[in-house]
């Protein structure tokens, strides 16, 4: 029998909770170790609808990049949101484990996997640690250069749609062979791309000031802009394939396809069919 304490361990060995950040919270968040794991389901968001997911599919575990309870909290009272979760959690036997920061800097972690599906072979790490073997974010070349243009669509493809879709900025016709990539909020790495001497920088949540300012600097990279959920998504294969390799076909493992992305659309003036101008 295959318990919750079994695939903490494994998961912990992936991604040692150590590697986490001090303000990060990691690890089980509810759940008995001694209780059985015949069914996990692997997320980004510990969110109601991966919550409905897991309950409705039988799962007795879900394993979450993002924190529920990140911030200290006083209480779980069932008519707030988080705490909704937590009570529905429990009545239904279902543990949730959540790995952060240390999923981030683990090698591989976050940024590996998304490396792997843009097509890079990883070369290095963007911010090491002290060990200079784990840290936030990686560098990476691509089999031959391609345009900016092409880069970006490359990306697109590479990762699930989103409402806001993918954005690029920079000279559409300037080669990239070289990249960076940070899953997640990745624009405090911006001088850390530069450095690096990459091609490209692809991350998520970028800002209008401080990527306006990064693309200032002589020899900055272009910036390639993507949803915080898309860019993090292909670390669930990624922790799936962790667990079916610890314990093989005694625990069904499997990965939400539902999207948690916040937004839900987008538009432009055009297509909204008003014309304004800027003043």
């Amino acid at each position: 029998m295959t318990t919750v304490a079994d695939v903490v361990e494994v998961l912990e060995a992936a991604y040692p909770p150590a590697l986490a950040e001090s303000w990060d919270a990691v690890g089980l968040v509810c759940g008995d170790p001694a209780e059985p794991v015949r069914k996990v389901l692997v997320c980004v968001d510990p969110v109601e609808s991966t919550v409905d997911e897991a309950v409705d599919g039988g799962a007795q575990l879900i394993v979450a990049h993002h924190p529920l309870l990140l911030r200290g909290v006083h209480g779980v009272p069932a008519n707030t949101p988080k705490g909704s979760l937590v009570h529905r959690l429990i009545r239904n036997r279902v543990a949730l484990f959540c790995a952060h920061t240390n999923a981030d800097a683990a090698d591989p972690g976050v940024s590996d996997a998304l490396a792997k599906a843009i097509g890079l072979t990883v070369t290095g790490i963007l911010n090491p640690h002290e060990d200079g073997r784990t840290g936030i974010g990686r560098t990476g070349e691509l089999p031959a250069p391609e345009p900016f243009r092409e880069f970006v669509a490359r990306v697109a493809r590479a990762l699930p749609e989103t409402a806001a879709g993918v954005r690029g900025a920079g000279d559409l016709d300037r080669p990239i062979r070289t990249v960076a990539v940070a899953g997640g909020a990745g624009d405090s790495y911006l001088a850390q791309a530069t450095r690096a001497g990459v091609d490209a920088y692809v991350t998520g949540d970028l800002r209008h000031h401080p990527a306006g300012e990064h693309l200032a600097t002589a020899g900055a990279p272009a910036l390639v802009d993507v949803g915080h959920w898309a860019s993090e998504w292909p670390w669930c294969d990624q922790a799936a394939a962790i667990l079916r390799n610890g314990f093989g076909g005694n625990v069904d493992i499997t990965v939400s396809t539902l999207r948690t992305d916040p937004w839900t659309t987008a538009t432009t003036r055009a297509a909204a069919g008003q014309r304004r101008t800027p003043g």
